[in-house]
Formats: structure tokens, C-alpha cells, sequence
């Protein structure tokens, strides 16, 4: 039997790497996909493990010999999903789980209109701007671009099957969880 694609989109700053990685404690028949960047890591990234990253050319490489479920660039950096580890690990019968940003989301809901977009929203706008200043990883121009992405990418929570609010880390990956279970009728 295969798994079930889940796409956790929403905007920059509002959790999706936290809660993915609660979400990935709570069920051993998660497998996550890891997506390639070509951003610089951030501290304590791993490549391979965080994302994969890579050169802007290796990147567009990628994007001619179609080895990419999805990708976009976004402030100013490319992110995609390598579709082969993916289909991989459906095919073993893993859900996977695809965190992903929302301009992806809306590519792989086309080309698989079975997979379920679940968006993450903060509590308040308020908080995701904290949340981004808190990283202390980007400069004031990212964090704008970011948050002026963010604001259109808000408008965007009707194209979703379901929307979690992630106020508390632990209480938003069960909320998820429980969509996956619900899906899979257990």
C-alpha cells in the first residue's frame, strides 16, 4: 500500500521547520522530504538532513533534467523537492510530509491533486514578525521581503484542505497529526 503526501506550507517565520520536527516524534510511519536550497545553512543545519544545499547552477541543472517534484525562488533563494526520495518512500508505503512554501504547494497540488495542503498560521502577525527578529539570522532586508511575502501568502489559506494555528509547538503538530490519522481512517 502507499502513503499519502501532506504539504505543511505557510509563511516564513511561522514554525514549519518546529512543528514538522514534533510532528516527525509522534508517528514512525512519517517519512519527511528533505528540499534543496540555495541558501547559505543556517547554524546548526546539516546538508542532507536540514536541506540540500546547493549551487544556483547545480540547482538549475536540477530544473532541466525535471528532477524536481516543485520549485521557486523566494527571497531571492531557489528551494525545490527532489522528487525521487519521495516517490521512494510513498511507494514503501511512508506518508510523507513535505514542508514546504506556498508557491510549491500550489505547484504540487497540480501535479498531485491527491495530496493534502494542511497551512500553518500564526497566531497573530504580530507573532510571526517576532518570530522572524527572534532567528536573528537575517538582515532588516530579508526580514522585510519575508514579511511582505507573508502578507500575500495569508490570502492564500482558502486554496488548503485544512489550516492548523501553531501557538503551541506540541499542540500544533498533534492538530496535524490527528488530519493524517483521520486520513488514513485509523
Amino acid at each position: 500500500m502507499s502513503g499519502k503526501l501532506y504539504l505543511i506550507a505557510g509563511p516564513s517565520g511561522v514554525g514549519k521547520g518546529t512543528v514538522v520536527k514534533e510532528l516527525m516524534k509522534l508517528d514512525s510511519k512519517l517519512a519527511l522530504s528533505v528540499s534543496a536550497t540555495t541558501r547559505s545553512p543556517r547554524p546548526g543545519e546539516i546538508d542532507g538532513v536540514n536541506y540540500f544545499f546547493l549551487t544556483r547552477e547545480k540547482f538549475e541543472k536540477m530544473i532541466e533534467e525535471d528532477g524536481f517534484l516543485e520549485h521557486a525562488e523566494y527571497a531571492g533563494n531557489c528551494y525545490g523537492t527532489p522528487m525521487k526520495p519521495v516517490s521512494d518512500k510513498l511507494a514503501q508505503g511512508y506518508d510523507v510530509i513535505l514542508e514546504i512554501e506556498v508557491q510549491g504547494c500550489m505547484q504540487v497540488l497540480e501535479k498531485c491533486p491527491d495530496a493534502i495542503a494542511i497551512f500553518l498560521l500564526p497566531p497573530s502577525y504580530e507573532i510571526l514578525e517576532k518570530r522572524l527578529r527572534g532567528r536573528g539570522t537575517e538582515s532588516e532586508e530579508v526580514i522585510q521581503k519575508r514579511l511582505s511575502a507573508a502578507r500575500v501568502e495569508l490570502g492564500y489559506v482558502n486554496k488548503y484542505h485544512c489550516f492548523v494555528v501553531n501557538d503551541v509547538v506540541e499542540d500544533a503538530a498533534k492538530r496535524i497529526l490527528d488530519i493524517i490519522k483521520e486520513k488514513r481512517g485509523a
